[in-house]
């Protein structure tokens, strides 16, 4: 009896041993562990792996904005070459010719009464995250404005600028999007962040950007632009955010 009590005890020692040696050549499952907290970051990093801090935001961007003024793909016949960008102040309407009678519109901010303008230029810088300086017309006028900013979310600037030919304006993003569809600047056209870089993707350096005037009949839907003077600036202010 006592040498099978013996046999029983060595059996159950060797079978723990056998388990635990089994146990510790299994490793560790992650997968299972999750409980839904990983998801939201993984939607961000999907849509937008570059800045998903920036586009986690997009979407809030896009739902103050009207139907119309939001980025979509329309019919615009022009004779224009893909490429260009025609600025169709008194709608609000950014066209980027796409060619074969489309384009991509998006909807802007353009100057406030006395500080719009026309002309033809080309985009001759871009930048990412853009510094602000107010030049000295601005500050004369709003002296609470800071001296300089430097880029990031809460610059007026935005996230993109495209600088155009020798002018102090630009196209560039905002940090307050529901100001898409007004005439608020001092003469630079405005996109929310999320259009900006879409726009900032398309455009190249020297690409042709027509401002129509503001009274311009060919603003009236997306016809052919009629091709307005070498800037010929109506703003009276060079002033420009």
């Amino acid at each position: 009896m006592r040498h099978a009590r013996s046999a029983f005890a060595v059996a159950l020692m060797l079978a723990a041993t056998a388990a635990t040696s089994s146990l510790r050549s299994e490793p560790l499952s992650l997968a299972p562990f999750d409980h839904g907290l990983r998801a939201p970051f993984d939607r961000i990093l999907r849509e937008a792996p570059r800045e998903p801090w920036l586009n986690d935001g997009a979407a809030d961007e896009t739902a103050v904005l009207p139907p119309q003024l939001r980025r979509q793909i329309v019919d615009y016949p022009s004779r224009e070459t893909p490429g260009t960008i025609v600025i169709d102040t008194p709608n609000t309407y950014l066209y980027y010719v796409l060619g074969s009678g489309k384009a991509v519109r998006y909807g802007i901010g353009v100057g406030r009464e006395g500080f719009t303008w026309s002309g033809v230029e080309s985009i001759s810088r871009v930048a990412e995250w853009p510094d602000w300086s107010p030049p000295p017309e601005m500050i004369s006028r709003q002296p609470y404005l800071p001296r300089f900013m430097a880029g990031g979310p809460g610059n007026p600037l935005g996230a993109r600028a495209l600088y155009l030919g020798n002018t102090a304006y630009r196209v560039h993003g905002t940090n307050d999007p529901t100001t898409i569809g007004h005439r608020v600047s001092s003469g630079c056209i405005r996109l929310t962040n999320a259009d900006i870089i879409d726009l900032y993707g398309r455009a190249r350096l020297g690409g042709k950007v027509i401002v129509l005037p503001a009274g311009s009949a060919a603003s009236a839907g997306p016809r052919e632009p009629r091709s307005p003077p070498a800037v010929a600036a109506q703003a009276q202010s060079t002033a420009y955010r």
